[in-house]
Order: C-alpha cells, then structure tokens, then sequence
C-alpha cells in the first residue's frame, strides 16, 4: 500500500496548485528527513521514479526558500523592473517566478514568494497575524510556552523600586510634603522591600544638612504602621548599623549622625528601647554599628531632659531651626513690649510648640528688660502670667535665670548697669512665687555670680576685643603681643575658652581660625596645662552651650580632635580630661566622639578639612614647603636664602616644623650640615628658643617610630641636644639621654 502525501491547503488560496509544487511545499514545511522516514516504514512504498520526483521538489523547495536576488545564479544577472522597458514582460525575469492567470495576465510573485493569487505565500511565514490553531491535527500545546518571552526584557524590582524611592525622597527635601512622599509610597507597593526605604532616606539625609535630617526623622515617624510595618523600622535600621563602616568613609560623623537618628526614633517611639540591647548582641564590639549604639545610649538618651535635647538637636519637630525660633521669640516679646497684651504674647509662646525651649524666651524676656529699664514691668507681668498659668515650667524658668546669670559678664559690655538690674529682677521673681526660692544661692549669698574677681572680669572684657579683631584681621603675631602685653598667664585656659565659644557661634572660617590659633599659641605662650584646663572648662559647660549653639557637642570633638592632630595636645592628654569630666556627662562623650574622629581612616586630612580647608591648607603647604626647602638646602643651598625662605613663609608660630625636619632629615642623610641652618635662624631671631624647644620635643615623641628606620636615631639626637643646650637654642629644663 503506498503512502500517500497529503495535500496541505493554503488558505485563502483558491486554485488547486500543481503536483510539482504541492510535493515541494510538503517537503520544506516537514523536512526530507522527516518524509524519507515516514517512505521507509513501508518496504517497497516508492517506485525508483517516484524517488526521482521526491529528490525534484527537494530541490524545488531548497530553491524556493532563498530570494532570487541572492541566489547564486542571479548573481550577475542586471534584474529589470517588469514595467521598465518594452519588451516581454517576463524579460530578464526567471520564468519560475511568473504566473500566467486564466487571463493570460502575467503576474509577479512578491520577494521571497510571498503573496499573488494561486501562490503558497511565503515560506515558513512568521508573521504578526499567524496564530496556533488548537484545532490543528499538529498542535503542540508547549509552543505556547515560550509565547510573549522573546525579546521581552529582564527586570529586577527591587532595582526598580530603588530608583523609584530616591526621586520620592529626592522630591520630599525638596517640597517637604509628607502627604504626597506617604502617597507615592503606598503608590509604588512592593511593600516587602520597605526597610531599603528607611535605610536610603535615613542614609541620604544623614550627608545633608540638618534641615534634611529633620525631614526624614518627621517622615518615618508619619510612615509608621501606616505605610511602613514596625519590623520593617527596625529591619532598616539594622542594616544602617551594619553597613556605618561603608558610610564613615564619606560622612565624617557618620557614627554620631546615626546615632542622633536611632535616639530620635526612640524618642518618637517608632523604634522600642529593647533595640539597642538587641541590635548590640548582634554587632561586633569593635565595630562601628557598636560605636553608634554606645553613643546613642550615653550620649543622647541618658542625658538629663534627653528628649527635649533630642527633639531640638535639628531644629524641633516642627521643621522650625533653633534659629528661626528664637527669632519668634524676639518678635513676639518686642510687639509684647508695644502693645502691653499679655493674653495674646502667652498665646503666640503657646502656638510656638516649644515647651522645652522656653527657657529662651525667659532668657530674652530679661534681657529685653535690661536693654530697655521701661519695659521691666511689662517683662514681670508676662513671666509672672506665664508661671501662672503652667505655661513656663518652674525647671524652664529656673534654667532661663541662670543662664542670663551665666552670661552677665557678656552683657555687661553693651549693658553696664546689666548686674544690677538683674539683681533688681530676681527678688521680684522669688517674691512673686515665678522663681524658685533655690536661686538666691546663684544670685547672692556671698556674691556667687554676681561678684567677680575685678582682674578677670577686665581680662575677660580685653580678650573678647582681641578675639574678634583676630576674626577680622587674622593677623596671629598681633594677637599674640596683645596676650603677652596683658602679661597673664594664669588666664590662659579662660582665653583658650573663650576663643573656641566664640568660634562655634560663627562660621567655619573663624573656627579654622581659632585651630590654627591653637597651634601657634602651643609652646609659644601655653603649656600642654593650659590647653587641658581650657578644654576642661569648655567640656564641662557643654549642656549650656548647647543651649545656645545647636551643634555644640559635635563641634567640641572636632576641636579636639584637630587639637591632637595639630600636637596641641597627645592621644594621653583627652584621657586625662575625660577622667576630670563627670560620668556620662555631654563633656564625657565629647571627647569619645573625638577619639572616634582620631581613629578614622585619613583621620589626619579629613579634620585639616573638617571646616572647609581655608587656613588648615596653609598649614599642610607650609609643611609641604619646610620639606622641600631643607632639602634643597641638604644638596648644597645658601644659608641665607633658606632663612629668607623660611621668613617668607610668615608663619613663626610654626617654626617648631622647621626645627623638627631638619633633625629628623639630618639623622636621614647624615648631614650635620642642617644644624648650621638651625644656628643661623636661632642667632637672627628667626626661630625663638619656645620653637626650638617644642620641635626638639616632638622629635624626642617620635624616637621610637623613628628607630625602626634610623638605628642610631637615640644616640644622634642625644648629640643634637647637647649641641642645642650647649649654644642655648632650647630651654635648659629640657634633658635627654639615649639609655631613657
């Protein structure tokens, strides 16, 4: 029995094609392969001549599948258009690619044979329009599968729900509107990768300034169960914790920032207490997620009064600054002093949401009344209201007294009268029952505050003018003969105090200015002593000064911790200060912060540009410059054009540099040669026995470090100082031996 072929129409197609065709469509859509296995299942199914006519439409098929232009014998062939010359229309054209209708019309098939009447259409045709048939005898129900895959691209959500959460907090800094920032959130769902979002807007908001930091503490605590799920909270802040060391080499406070931001939580109860317990046990002790939580714990949320100290830190809860807000007070109290309405100025204190700032307001109420003796009455009557009526706390009212006591000194310039009218005021307050009876001990009593030593109190009046006209000139030789003119010494940590108060209340470029201060004033005319004590004394007033100066406790470290690295002070000397500081004091954890500062990676550069550079740079170029002049003067230079170039440096208050290179440089290459330059500089004046003393000092520190390089290195500078004691360039104190 033969097999037969089967004849596979053609839709659309409405003559029966020839035999030769039918055969060569049946052969390219199954394959030969495919029809010469189906032959063989029956033994003697094809007659030879049958054969000969499968291997022609083979043939036919293989020809057909291939467009005409790039068959290999149209290759040289010059193709006419049909319609471009007068002769037959089949000119120039293979006669198997022209159909003759019943008409006698001749018709071209379409490239690649697709199309016309009474034509297969194009061969395996993989158009748009094709479709699987269910109803197809072939139907393979897996072609379905792969249906829509190709071509599609491959996308990782939570790839897309990063990018999309940066523009929500990006456009949230920007219009701080928490309801649209809750909306678009809720929008994009993918709810299950909420912690990514608390950590990128804690992360990109702890880089920004505070206004920022702020915001983002607002929006978690609006997010809250709402949106974001209470263990997706915590999962975030996990993950900031462990990845603190990453974001530490960008943000130079990173450990602090972090810090403030877990207390703020706690504090707004969007993270419980138990976190830091457990997130510690999940930590190493000697990494910095650890650090954070340390700080967080001692520095912030042990603190007396943490959660007002806490909710301030950035400006208040209410995206209001510090201040913006003491600008509110001042207002308020002077339309107060106009109009005389006390119901209306205790309620615009009200509306300012402050409660735990209102010790301002009773701060700058008494001032006011100083300033101007007409409006005390109205001062009285609005303290002694705003007591009544709960409005000002008893611990606010206090605190505000105390510090206007505090600062009467301060006063005093612009306000002779300033400590009397004080005086005046605070027998009112106590008999009035506003004022706790407690602070007479602070008023009077044996004069306490308000009777001073009459010397400091002009020393402190002399310094604040010598201070600011610093600010203005930053001429450091000037301020240091008007120190030594006032010829008291004993008042140094005072100076070092007020210099540094003075600075954190204005811009980097003054607190740049009072660190390059430091280091010229060290040895020149302070002891190691005097830089401890003043340190103490700013250290244990810090809560005050916080009051005052948002940021005060971060930019105490930084001051110190740029003080050890400038070699006012040693690694050693912050653990003395830290044991004369009370326990778990602000002061205690200031100066852990700035040991934290100190053990970073590129500690050194980071602090030199902690407050943008400015003079700090012109430090690191005089060391820079030092250097290279030594060394040209080690290969053959001239005596006196060294000197001059370390004269025109204008630095010599950093002499002690000089000093120490050259002693370090001559142990190096070992040429005695830079003790001739040593000599020249002493005997013109050019380098004072102070610098000498101090950089002999500091190579004296170093010894250790530099006998890993120089063997010899003790029995040289042994030789080196008892040259310098000999020709007196150091101070006769100062004694070394090799065998110490």
């Amino acid at each position: 029995m033969s097999y037969p072929i089967p004849f596979l129409p053609c839709l659309g197609s409405r003559s029966e094609p020839s035999s030769q065709s039918r055969e060569a469509g049946f052969v390219s859509r199954f394959g030969i392969g495919f029809v010469r296995s189906q032959m063989a299942s029956s033994e003697g199914m094809l007659t030879d001549g049958q054969w000969k006519k499968l291997e022609l439409a083979t043939q036919n098929a293989e020809t057909l599948s291939s467009s005409p232009k790039s068959h290999p014998l149209f290759a040289d062939l010059n193709i006419k258009s049909p319609t471009g010359g007068k002769g037959p229309v089949s000119a120039g054209i293979p006669s198997r690619h022209v159909r003759r209708t019943h008409s006698g019309k001749h018709i071209r098939v379409k490239k690649d044979g697709a199309g016309g009447k009474g034509t297969w259409g194009k061969l395996l045709d993989t158009d748009d329009d094709s479709c699987i048939d269910v109803n197809d005898p072939n139907y393979d129900s897996g072609e379905e599968v792969y249906d829509g895959l190709i071509d599609s691209p491959v996308s990782d959500p939570l790839d897309d729900y990063k990018k999309a959460v940066v523009s929500i907090i990006e456009e949230y800094f920007s219009t701080g509107d928490v309801k649209v920032a809750a909306s678009d959130l809720k929008e994009l769902g993918s709810s299950e990768y909420h912690p990514y979002f608390t950590k990128r807007l804690v992360s990109m908001a702890m880089d920004r300034h505070d206004k920022e930091k702020e915001m983002a503490s607002v929006l978690l605590s609006a997010l809250y169960a709402d949106v974001i799920l209470p263990d997706q909270i915590r999962d975030g802040f996990i993950r900031l914790l462990r990845s603190v060391d990453d974001l530490a080499l960008d943000i130079l406070d990173a450990v602090n920032v972090l810090a403030l931001f877990i207390a703020r939580a706690i504090v707004d109860e969007i993270l419980p207490p138990v976190f830091l317990a457990r997130a510690k046990k999940s930590l190493p002790e000697s990494s910095k997620g650890f650090q954070v939580i340390s700080t967080a714990e001692k520095s912030y949320l042990s603190a007396p009064h943490h959660a007002e100290l806490v909710e301030r830190k950035w400006g208040g809860s209410t995206h209001t600054t510090v201040e913006e807000t003491k600008k509110k007070i001042s207002e308020i109290l002077k339309e107060y002093v106009e109009n005389g309405d006390t119901y209306e100025a205790c309620r615009c204190i009200r509306e300012l949401g402050v409660s735990f700032f209102h010790h301002e307001v009773v701060k700058r109420a008494l001032i006011l009344a100083m300033e101007s003796p007409a409006a005390e009455s109205h001062i009285v009557k609005l303290l002694n209201e705003a007591a009544e009526e709960g409005l000002i706390s008893s611990s606010q009212m206090v605190k505000g007294f105390y510090r206007v006591a505090e600062s009467l000194d301060d006063l005093a310039l612009d306000i002779p009268s300033a400590k009397k009218l004080f005086d005046s005021i605070v027998p009112k307050a106590i008999s009035g029952g506003w004022l706790d009876n407690s602070f007479k001990v602070i008023s009077d009593g044996d004069g306490g505050k308000s009777v001073e030593d009459e010397k400091l109190r002009q020393y402190k009046k002399d310094i604040v003018n010598i201070i600011q006209e610093y600010f203005l000139s930053d001429d450091i030789p000037e301020l240091i003969r008007s120190l030594e003119d006032l010829a008291t010494p004993e008042y140094n940590p005072v100076f070092l105090k007020k210099l540094i108060t003075l600075a954190l209340d204005r811009k980097n470029r003054e607190k740049e200015m009072a660190s390059v201060l430091l280091s010229s004033l060290h040895m020149e005319l302070f002891s190691t002593e005097d830089f401890i004590n003043g340190f103490i004394m700013l250290l244990e007033s810090a809560e005050d000064t916080a009051l005052d100066i948002m940021d005060a406790s971060n930019e105490l470290a930084l001051f110190l911790a740029r003080a050890v690295i400038d070699d006012v002070l040693a690694p050693l000397n912050l653990e003395e200060i830290s044991t004369k500081l009370p326990p778990n004091s602000t002061g205690t954890e200031t100066v852990r912060s700035a040991r934290s500062l100190i053990s970073a990676r590129h500690a050194g550069e980071r602090l030199l540009r902690s407050w943008g550079g400015g003079t700090g740079w012109i430090v690191e170029d005089a060391k820079d410059k030092i250097l290279k002049l030594l060394e040209e003067y080690e290969t053959g230079g001239v005596t006196s054009e060294a000197c001059q170039c370390i004269r025109d440096l204008g630095m010599p208050f950093f002499n002690h540099e000089v000093v120490k290179k050259a002693l370090v440089m001559a142990m190096e290459k070992k040429n005695d040669r830079l003790l001739n330059l040593l000599e020249e500089c002493f005997g013109e004046g050019l380098i004072t026995t102070n610098q000498m003393t101090k950089g002999f000092g500091r190579v004296k520190d170093s010894l250790d470090d530099l006998s890993l390089d120089i063997p010899n290195a003790k029995e040289k500078f042994e030789l080196y100082v008892g040259h310098a004691m000999k020709n007196g360039w150091i101070l006769p104190e100062f004694g070394f031996s090799a065998t110490q």
